[in-house]
Parts: C-alpha cells; structure tokens; sequence
C-alpha cells in the first residue's frame, strides 16, 4: 500500500493527513492531526478512534440531524467555517487555537484504514491503545493524551481505559454505553433490532475498500474509504456481521465478557455526560460507570435535549475545556471546585434547572414504593389485596395510575418494579414504561436522544432471564446476571425485577405518573421523525426496537400474560423521590 500522507496549512492550523499508525500486528491505520502552526510547540492531544471515517463531513453522513442541530441551536456551530466538522467529534477549528492537537483516527477496516472491521472487539481496542501511545510520544505531543466524543467515540473509552495505556491521562464519555450486552444488544434479555440497523446505515457504508463506490471528502476531494475499490466478496470477506454477531449471542456469554471493561482497571480521571432521554442506548452506561468504575477522579453529569445537542454548546464546550484545561494542561481551569454530580434537573416543557450534587445516587433520595393494584389499575401507597390482570404476551398491556401529586415532586434516580407474573407459555417478555400525564390526561413526553417524544422511564426484562448477580444487584438496580435461560412453567407465578433506565423530572402539582406494563415497545402516536442516516421513522423508542421474530416468536412469547397481587405478592414500583433541601 502506497503511503498517501500529505500535510498542509489552512484555516490557521497544520493538518496532516492520513497520517500512518503502525499497529502490532502490521496493519497501518489512517490518521488525522490537526495542530497549531508552531513547529516547536508541545500540545495536548484530543483523540477519536471509531468507524465512521474521518473524511465524511458531518454535514454530507447525517445531513438531516445537522439541518435539524444548526437551525436549532446556531450557538452551537457559531465561530467556526464547519466544514471540518465530523459525527460526535471535536471541530479542530474551535480547539486547535485553544493549543491542542486533534487527532482522528479511522478505526481498523474503516474509512482509509484497511483491515477486518470488527467494531467494539477485544482487537479494535489494543488498536486504540496503540493510538493513544503513538500519540503521547509525537514530536507534536506533550505526552497527554485525552479522549472526547459522542457515542460510539464515548462507548470504547471504558473499554481502553480498562487497557490502562501509558498516556491516556483524561477522558471524556459523552453518552455512551458501557455494557455491551445490556445496554446495547440486549435490553433485559430482549435482543435489540438497533444493532443491525444501525450497522448497515452508519458503519458498512463507509468500509474500507469501497473506495469509488464511497464519498469524497469535501475537504480534500479524496475517496473516505480508501484509494482500493474491492469487490463485494473481498469486502463481505473483510467484516463482521455486527447485528448477526449479536443475535447469535443471546446470553451474556464470553463474547459479551472480552468486551466489557473490567471496572476495577478503570482508573483514568473521567467525565461522564449522560442525556436523561437516552433511553434504550446510553445513559445507563454512564451512570453505571460513574458507580462502578475504580477511578478516584471521576465526576457525572447528565442533561436534557438531543443526543448531538450539548456536546457542542456553550455549556457543553466550556465544561469540556475547564476539564481538559485541568489534566491535559495543568492549567487552573477551575475544575477544582467542579461538583462531583451536576444535575440538568429536568421541568415540564424542556426546562432544566441546574443543581450540584456529590454522589449517584443521591444519599438524601426518599425511596418510595408504589404498589400496583390490577383490580383497579392504580399505584399506591397501600398494598393492593388479591387480583390479577391479563393481557397479550405481545399486546398493549395495561396502565397503573398514581393520583394526581398534591404539591411539585421530583424523582430523580434510577428506577425499578417488583412484578409477580405468570405466562401461557414457557417465556414472557415484559416491557415497562414509566409516563408522565397532565391533569386532564394528556401524555407529557420529553426530546431523547433522537426521538422527540420518548417517555420518561423504560426498562425491559424477558422473564427466562430472571436470574439475579446478588452481588451487584441494589433495590434500586436489579442486575441480572443474563448467563442462562430459565423457561418458565405455564400457569406458574415468578417474581421478576425490573431495571428502569435511571431518569429524572419535577411532577407538577395535579399531574401524575403512570406505569405501563406491556408485551411490546412503547409507541408515540403519529408519523414520528426520520432521519437521513436511520432506516426507520422514530414513534417513541427511536431506533431501538425489539422486533425481530426471530427472536421474539409468537408461539412462545403470544401467549396470554398474568400479573397477579395478594398474600405475600405485593408487585410495586420503586421511585426516587428527592425531598427538597433544608434552607
């Protein structure tokens, strides 16, 4: 392979580009720095390694999001020309003249780096790794190396800081997964159709090797995925298949393991952003790494809006800065008196009220229970007498209402439920749904990730997996261990506990919560929002579904579903509530 490096002056910065990285075993992975103009200078470096090729302009890969993004929020993009803007990265534009080096890396089989494309496997991270020490030791570099991006660029930092490479000195996971299994292939067991999906839009698009079947980068003209164009069987050949990969591993298997961080080898300073409406993806990721990961230096905070909104605003910005100022300079940024919890507290009508806490969850939360009674439908604060409900293994269940709240409550927290079920079956599959309704009933949802309409709770749990990690499990967080299959007995009655993705709102005085116990996804009436890098329109879940009948056949999980109460079952829902503080 002809090494196509070039280096050029613009815009105010050194760009090189293509620049190659030796890996271990050979292969040369294609790189991107940009600096600033001083030859002589020592910079810190911000680094992404991933697939989405570094050549393909943010505004050419996801055209309808940056339409979206740039009209609502042009403080976002203000001050820059853009057009060295990529998906959830860095604009070297607005941080090369702060004195760091960017540098983008095309991740291996990816954009212009050849090899077998193997997304979030054990291989693609020793690459990182790699990266990460090529980068502390360039002439350009200062020997610090920090990490900073959104989702896929913020998913494989807790699993290469696991690696514990000797200059990764800070990084910053914007909403991203952590557990591969739970929070991205499989919700509570349910295999999630996202997986496929997005692979075939967002990742084999830009494969090495398509070369003049792919884009051109508007920047240098040259092809995003490479001089070679192979052929269809020499790319096939070159790729896993991501959303086959997952299904064929449905329990929480070796596969699963050689790609989870070891939470004890986690200690690299960190900031975790999470987004309150990232359910079905990210924020359990960055809570749970907060709680769990062996860092002394770690700090949470967690936001409302989009998921490609405050990563690039003025908030979002100068929060990044202060940290990095911090580790990768040494500079007295402030981030001394940094609080370790910062809270978006989250209003009716995308209101947000900031609030500095000290740890997750909160010591001060008033765990309440909520019962649920299917005589009637209600949730309450006594426990229901005996009774059970039935409805569709894969149907639209039924919806347990609280009374209107007396005063402003907030919960704030992780959430769970306590449900006593049994099946026609030898499997059910149990999807919750916590929902907030105004006082004449009218559903109030909340901007997600990408669906502008998503409520403010879900967890998920197929009731074969049942089983729970005594070790890990809290009240608050079932965790189950998802290593093998327990079929149920039809007409039997199992307790299950349910995770619900943690969440945050203030309830109004005269609203109320609702908990809908269903057997399919949570659907937001109405045409939903579609997006130019999504194969399908986004009615409440977005793209993270679980509808595949493969895995979900009607003749085991169609059949009727029971939720029964009395005696010693007492099915209830565990919320966070916070009291307010003490003046």
């Amino acid at each position: 392979m002809s090494d196509f490096q070039k280096s050029e002056t613009r815009d105010g910065m050194r760009i090189d580009w293509d620049v190659p990285i030796t890996m271990d075993d050979g292969v040369v992975l294609r790189a991107d720095v940009f600096r600033p103009l001083d030859e002589g200078g020592k910079y810190p470096v911000i680094m992404t390694y991933g697939p989405y090729a570094k050549g393909l302009a943010y505004q050419d890969g996801y055209t309808t999001v940056w339409e979206l993004f740039s009209k609502a929020h042009p403080e976002a993009i203000a001050g820059s020309s853009n057009k060295y803007q990529n998906w959830e990265v860095v604009d070297p534009e607005k941080w090369v003249p702060d004195g760091y080096a960017c540098v983008r890396v095309d991740s291996r089989g990816a954009g212009r780096s050849p090899g077998y494309l193997e997304i979030w496997s054990p291989r693609e991270t020793k690459d990182f790794a790699l990266c990460i020490d090529w980068a502390g030791v360039q002439p350009w570099s200062n020997g610090k190396v920090g990490l900073n991006g959104i989702s896929y660029y913020a998913m494989n930092q807790w699993m290469v800081a696991a690696l514990q490479p000797k200059h990764l000195a800070a990084m910053c996971p914007w909403e991203g997964a952590a557990d591969f299994y739970r929070d991205v292939s499989h919700h509570g067991g349910i295999f999630n159709t996202f997986c496929a999906d997005w692979y075939d839009t967002q990742v084999r698009t830009v494969q090495h090797g398509l070369g003049e079947r792919g884009r051109r980068s508007r920047v240098t003209g040259d092809l995003i995925c490479g001089p070679e164009t192979l052929s269809e069987a020499e790319l096939k050949k070159n790729i896993d298949d991501y959303g086959e990969s997952c299904r064929s591993h449905p329990l929480d298997d070796a596969h699963w393991k050689a790609r989870t961080p070891d939470w004890s080898k986690v200690k690299t300073p960190f900031l975790s952003a999470a987004s309150w409406g990232g359910q079905g993806l990210h924020p359990r990721g960055n809570f749970e790494a907060f709680f769990r990961a062996a860092s002394k230096d770690k700090w949470l905070e967690a936001h409302g809006l989009e998921h490609w909104t405050h990563f690039y605003t003025p908030y979002g910005d100068a929060m990044q800065r202060r940290f990095f100022g911090h580790y990768l300079k040494g500079e007295d940024t402030g981030w001394k008196k940094q609080p370790r919890v910062l809270l978006q507290v989250r209003h009716v009508g995308e209101k947000f009220v900031e609030r500095r806490e000290s740890e997750w969850p909160l010591k001060r939360t008033k765990w309440t229970k909520f019962y649920l009674n299917p005589n009637d439908l209600t949730l309450g604060a006594k426990k229901a007498p005996a009774g059970k409900l039935t409805y569709g293994g894969l149907g639209e269940g039924a919806t347990f209402l609280m009374p209107p709240f007396q005063a402003d409550t907030e919960v704030t927290g992780p959430v769970a439920a306590k449900l006593f079920v049994s099946s026609e079956t030898v499997d059910a599959d149990i999807f919750l749904v916590l929902r907030l309704f105004t006082p004449d009933m009218r559903e109030v949802t909340f901007s997600g990730t990408v669906d502008p309409h998503t409520p403010i709770g879900q967890g998920w749990l197929r009731a074969s997996h049942r089983k729970l990690d005594k070790t890990l499990t809290r009240p608050w967080r079932p965790y189950h261990t998802h290593d093998e299959k327990q079929p149920l007995k039809p007409g039997r009655v199992y307790d299950l506990d349910v995770e619900i993705w943690p969440t945050c709102i203030v309830v109004p005085a005269g609203y109320r919560l609702g908990l809908t116990v269903r057997g399919k996804d949570y659907v937001y009436p109405g045409e939903g929002l579609k997006l130019s890098n999504m194969k399908v329109a986004f009615t409440g879940c977005g793209p993270f579904l679980h509808n595949d009948p493969r895995d979900r056949p009607p003749k085991v999980f169609g059949g009727k579903v029971t939720l029964h109460s009395g005696g010693s079952r007492r099915p209830y829902l565990l919320l966070p509530i916070i009291p307010g503080r003490k003046k």
